[in-house]
């Protein structure tokens, strides 16, 4: 089965972007040297003031995500912060079992990240959930690991949506699946529900997965 999460790259450096395609334009406009040197003089100054602010940056979020990976508290904004520190932030949370806290960060991230960042984050998520459902399975406590493998089983499928090759998406899923199947459950007034009624879905589990996603 698969492990649980992925290991986090550091974020990876970005070139500046690429001023001088604009001098030939340039020295059609002002045909004088001088003023082409002293045009191309400052878009290399711009370009390497960018490089250098973007460095710094990399560098802050690097220095972040080894912090965290490290057992160190340190925040992250979730709207401002880099994907890769964002899902840092995450991983921290959930190895914690502070799960309400990282649904927080994503509910907060989803609309400033990638799709792809985005279903990075929710299966590290229903991974975090997954297993804690295994550990209340052992426990016999049913009721609490149903309502967390029915979340991960949300968690995956809109990982999905955005990664739908990804093979340690669909087994993880296909893991939970197993474990509660989608059978449409009738309307029961909760006074009345039993704890014989509450257990009843495990009659149709084929059986329980050894080991973790």
């Amino acid at each position: 089965m698969t492990a649980v999460g992925r290991d986090l790259a550091h974020v990876r450096r970005r070139a500046p972007r690429r001023l001088w395609s604009l001098v030939p334009v340039v020295a059609r406009i002002f045909p004088s040297r001088a003023t082409v040197l002293i045009i191309a003089l400052a878009a290399c100054g711009i370009a390497l003031a960018y490089a250098a602010g973007s460095y710094l940056d990399k560098r802050r979020s690097n220095m972040k995500i080894t912090a965290m990976q490290a057992g160190q508290e340190v925040g992250a904004d979730p709207v401002t912060a880099a994907p890769e520190v964002v899902l840092a932030r995450l991983k921290f949370l959930l190895l914690r079992d502070r799960l309400e806290e990282a649904q927080d960060l994503i509910d907060q991230a989803v609309a400033h990240v990638t799709p792809e960042a985005r279903a990075d984050l929710l299966y590290n998520l229903a991974n975090a959930r997954l297993r804690l459902a295994f550990i209340e399975i052992e426990k016999r406590e049913l009721d609490r690991a149903i309502p967390l493998v029915r979340l991960a089983k949300e968690d995956y499928r809109m990982a999905l949506e955005a990664r739908h090759d990804n093979w340690d998406f669909k087994y993880n899923l296909d893991v939970a699946m197993r474990l509660v199947r989608d059978f449409p459950q009738p309307d029961i007034d909760d006074e009345e529900e039993t704890d014989a009624e509450a257990k009843r879905v495990w009659t149709d589990v084929p059986g329980v997965p050894r080991g973790l996603p």
